[in-house]
């Protein structure tokens, strides 16, 4: 009983990340309980998969409307679930120091449902699925809404990696939606179309709200463009203006030592100085 208690004290005390993480355990001890009851009676058929789980067709949702979302807690076993828990604890724990935990909600739940979205989509549309009746679960597309959504707004934070060293973090987002790409052929081409349709809400959501741009765009792009210095200009007025260059060029060094800081060492690097220089001047 110490052990119940344990657990739910620790779901009560948990951030939101960590109530995500005991939310598709607990359904997932569920499910497998379901299905040593219907294996004892040979039966085939899971009962939580089949309320729960998104269908394949449109024609289903109409029936089971929960399940564009409700797929996002079930899970196909152990290693599918181990994995998709490790990148949520990690992705949703540096998320909300950058977001709300309210914000993380809507990421997972709408990353889920626009995941689902593709996912029937994908189905209704290619050949590659014609004669199959293929059924989603899992986490990642919600995962997917969540690291694309923070990749978006902190693309060049740097994560230190054992034996590798620091890499950014667009740089594992770009792994991430390759691996996802490359397997839209393969056996779980569904799930990967998932994937996509969640982490294409997580950019496009960020990138709308915020108004920012993905540094690596600009970076490519400056490839292949050569840089010129733009006529001006020059009207002579007779008002005299107080210059005040000197001041503008001081603050705008001052911010750009700051967000450079940011990119290499994080947010919760800064000194609270640095902090409230940063908070005043993105109020004026």
């Amino acid at each position: 009983m110490s052990f119940i208690k344990d657990i739910k004290l620790r779901y009560k005390t948990g951030n939101i990340v960590e109530k995500f993480i005991f939310i598709n355990i607990g359904v997932f001890i569920v499910s497998l309980l379901f299905k040593v009851i219907f294996g004892l009676y040979k039966t085939n058929g899971n009962f939580i998969f089949n309320w729960f789980a998104l269908e394949h067709n449109f024609s289903t949702l109409i029936t089971k409307p929960w399940s564009i979302i409700s797929y996002g807690f079930l899970h196909a076993g152990f290693i599918h679930i181990l994995f998709n828990m490790i990148a949520l604890y990690y992705i949703g724990n540096l998320f909300i120091q950058y977001f709300t935990q309210k914000q993380l909600i809507h990421f997972y739940v709408l990353g889920t449902f626009f995941g689902g979205l593709l996912f029937m989509l994908s189905n209704s549309y290619f050949p590659l699925f014609e004669g199959t009746r293929p059924h989603l679960v899992g986490a990642s597309a919600g995962i997917s809404a969540i690291f694309i959504g923070l990749t978006t707004y902190i693309p060049n934070y740097q994560l230190q990696i054992r034996f590798i060293g620091f890499v950014k973090l667009w740089h594992l987002a770009a792994i991430w939606i390759g691996l996802d790409v490359i397997g839209l052929v393969g056996n779980n081409a569904g799930g990967h179309f998932s994937h996509l349709g969640g982490a294409l809400f997580g950019f496009l959501y960020v990138n709308q709200a915020a108004n920012t741009k993905l540094n690596i765009w600009d970076k490519l792009s400056g490839i292949f463009t050569s840089r010129k210095k733009p006529l001006h200009t020059v009207y002579k007025s007779s008002k005299k203006t107080v210059p005040k260059s000197k001041n503008t060029d001081l603050t705008q060094q001052q911010i750009d030592g700051i967000l450079d800081k940011i990119s290499k060492s994080g947010y919760d690097s800064l000194t609270k100085s640095e902090k409230e220089f940063l908070f005043k001047q993105g109020k004026k």
